[in-house]
């Protein structure tokens, strides 16, 4: 049932029959070769990676997520996110930055296309942290500022009520 859904969504899937490396893992995603972004993506992008850069080391189209806005993937050359995770619980993690991936099918996402197209800053900075929030929160982590998170959401809700 899984292979056919995948197959229906234009899924390319990989069987191993052995445990998977999970250094090899972004080497997979390099091997599958990534299609170029649109002008307008590579718009889009370039606004979060501004607005985000103290953060992640690079923001960039997903071509893995379906339902989610964002998610975080380490880098080719680093380690693996939960392995970063541990050593850092334990105070000997690099720190290293997350690559950030949109999921530029998103209405989220949309939405900080048109805010980026309509040059509204602030709305795209609030939206970047929100996704980059989001994500960590996908991740399993807590937001690094809990109480902005909440209050960006909160604004982003009640701005869509009043219409």
């Amino acid at each position: 049932m899984f292979v056919r859904r995948s197959k229906q969504r234009s899924c390319r899937l990989l069987f191993m029959p052995g445990d998977v490396d999970f250094a090899l893992v972004p080497l997979l995603d390099q091997a599958a070769g990534q299609k170029p972004a649109s002008d307008e993506d590579a718009t889009v992008i370039k606004a979060v990676k501004d607005a985000l850069a103290e953060q992640v080391s690079e923001v960039r189209a997903s071509q893995r997520l379906t339902e989610s806005a964002a998610c975080l993937v380490a880098s080719a050359q680093g380690r693996d996110r939960e392995l970063e995770r541990l050593l850092a619980r334990q105070n000997r993690g690099s720190g290293a930055k997350p690559i950030l991936e949109l999921n530029m099918g998103h209405d989220l996402v949309k939405a900080l296309a048109a805010a980026v197209g309509e040059k509204r800053e602030a709305d795209v900075a609030d939206i970047a942290a929100l996704l980059l929030d989001q994500a960590h929160i996908l991740d399993g982590e807590v937001p690094a500022d809990p109480a902005a998170f909440a209050r960006r959401l909160n604004a982003l809700v009640v701005r869509g009520l009043r219409g």
